[in-house]
């Protein structure tokens, strides 16, 4: 009779079964036998520095790959490290499964080592969470795991597995590998509700599209340049819903940036909103005016009319809708009001766009982004991480890549120190692609040893640290508020961060002059390794972004 470890059984099921290929991981004593089911079942392993790394970047393979992203790690504090990067995901919406160790069943209320009531913590931030106590019903749990991530709205997933189940022998006859999922559900909106949709679209005269991280959760770039190209409607797509179409298509509005969305918005007669929440970044919906007619689509029925009741409600999968309400739309024609939209546009942000083309001694941000995509150009991948740093970076950097310009920090948990993750996520997906971070020196410190991780497993992305020795956003709100003479806990002076990732078999350049910022992301990607290129920007500058931040925290 053939026997299989428990732990065996988890890399077998992922393997052969969801056809996982690679997992993210630190290792641990109590997740031993899962870490050598990789061995057997030739996952690739990426092991971290920190377990928050792991989470994060699993979160990002879900964004880059179109898969849902996997994490492991072990008990205690390996679970507590991954905490931030499995809130991060569920506020998201990014699919996520995450597999942990626990300290022994048999030794439950003993003060066994790590022993910690890890369930409790971690049901707030999953759409599911489970412990398995049985060796036989593992392949039966994550086959679970991994229906809850990715069905209606997706989330992170939580599988507990004790060792008391990974380090014993069971009868592999009597242990049925479970399917994978063969099936999707999608959920469709009443012919009502689609034709009064059309009605309102058609009728519009001044529409706007406003796609989110469910566009992006759709892979909808077909259904969506359909729509489009038959409406007529002046788009932003935003989150993880950028690039579904590419930033240079004639109705994109990223070449007016955050300014021509506000403007946009208060402007326009008609909004549809898919798969976009009205969070904080929107004032909670109260940017749309009252007279502004809401067409939304969402997958989740709780968002129609969350902050702002939608005058039509489309409850479904984003490519899906669009397709059932593609021929109830009629040929339209915008342009005049993209015109006009565009030159007002243009009006507010002609100081910035002069200054991206102009050089500066300091350096300015928005000029630094603007040299980084001169050099490295539209066909490559952008993350973006830090305060004002992702103000600059959404603006300024254009692709053709789908999630091809991200800022990690700009969900609903405000993450910084994900940038790290996600760009090495996003190398590891697209190898054959240029991949570069734009990081404030700030967010740069929750996970700069994770260039430890790059070298070891040749990850050759590109970080450019915005440097303004600062917590920059932080630092510009405490001026609003307290005074410059009374900044608290915002400055960091400069450091040599090119330094440390040197130090750890990178390579690195210290870069103080505005033509130097070309040559030297050149060499930094001629040299094949994990690069920070560390250039001293204007401490002075602020983003628009800034008073947003600080009105959102401002007590009336």
């Amino acid at each position: 009779m053939a026997l299989i470890l428990g732990g065996h059984l988890v890399g077998k099921y992922l393997k052969e079964v969801e056809e996982v290929d690679t997992v993210f991981c630190l290792s641990g004593g109590h997740i031993e036998a899962i870490l050598d089911s990789f061995t057997e079942y030739a996952i690739r392993t990426i092991d971290v520095r920190h377990e928050q790394a792991a989470a994060m970047m699993a979160q990002a393979w879900s964004v880059y790959s179109g898969k849902p992203g996997v994490c492991l790690v072990t008990a205690g504090p390996g679970f507590t490290n991954a905490l931030t990067g499995i809130a991060n995901a569920y506020l998201d919406n990014s699919p996520l499964i995450v597999l942990c160790g626990r300290a022994p069943l048999r030794d439950d209320l003993k003060g066994a080592l790590q022993e910690v009531n890890q369930m409790d913590m971690v049901k707030p931030v999953t759409k599911w969470a489970a412990t398995c106590y049985d060796a036989r019903r593992i392949p039966e749990y994550l086959s679970l795991a991994f229906r809850y991530a990715l069905e209606g709205r997706p989330g992170p997933v939580f599988l507990e597995l004790p060792p008391d189940i990974l380090n014993v022998k069971v009868p592999l006859d009597k242990v049925p590998l479970s399917t994978g999922m063969t099936r999707k559900y999608t959920v469709h909106p009443d012919d009502w509700d689609l034709k009064q949709a059309s009605e309102v679209i058609n009728a519009a005269k001044k529409p706007l599209f406003m796609g989110g991280s469910g566009v992006g959760l759709s892979c909808c770039s077909i259904a969506l340049g359909q729509f489009i190209e038959r409406s007529g409607l002046p788009f932003f797509l935003m989150n993880y819903g950028r690039g579904e179409l590419p930033d240079n298509h004639p109705l994109s509005l990223w070449d007016i940036g955050n300014v021509g969305l506000q403007l946009g918005i208060t402007q326009a007669d008609v909004i549809v909103a898919v798969g976009l929440r009205f969070n904080w970044l929107l004032q909670s919906g109260a940017i749309i005016p009252a007279r502004t007619k809401v067409v939304r689509i969402d997958i989740d029925p709780h968002e129609i009319d969350r902050n702002r009741r939608a005058d039509v409600g489309l409850v479904g999968d984003t490519t899906s809708v669009l397709n059932q309400l593609l021929p109830l739309i009629k040929k339209g024609d915008h342009s005049g009001w993209l015109k006009t939209l565009r030159a007002a546009s243009h009006a507010f942000i002609e100081p910035e766009l002069k200054l991206r083309e102009s050089p500066s001694s300091p350096i300015h941000p928005i000029r630094l982004v603007a040299q980084i995509q001169k050099a490295v150009g539209d066909d490559a991948v952008y993350v973006i991480d830090g305060g004002d740093t992702q103000y600059f970076g959404l603006v300024g950097f254009t692709s053709r890549e789908k999630a091809g310009v991200v800022a990690t920090a700009a969900g609903l948990l405000g993450c910084l120190g994900t940038g790290i993750p996600f760009a090495m996520a996003a190398k590891l997906a697209r190898p054959d692609k240029k991949v570069v971070l734009l990081q404030g020196d700030g967010s740069f410190g929750f996970n700069a040893m994770e260039f430890d991780t790059m070298v070891r497993h040749n990850i050759p992305v590109v970080c450019v640290v915005n440097n303004d020795t600062a917590w920059g956003m932080i630092k510009h709100s405490q001026e609003l508020s307290i005074g410059s003479d009374r900044l608290q806990c915002s400055e960091l002076g400069e450091r040599h961060y090119e330094k440390m990732v040197e130090g750890l078999g990178g390579y690195g350049e210290f870069v103080t002059r505005d033509e130097d910022i070309i040559p030297a992301i050149r060499r930094a990607f001629e040299s094949g390794k994990p690069s920070c290129i560390n250039v001293m920007t204007d401490p002075t500058a602020t983003s628009p972004a800034t008073p947003l931040f600080y009105q959102s925290l401002k007590m009336e």
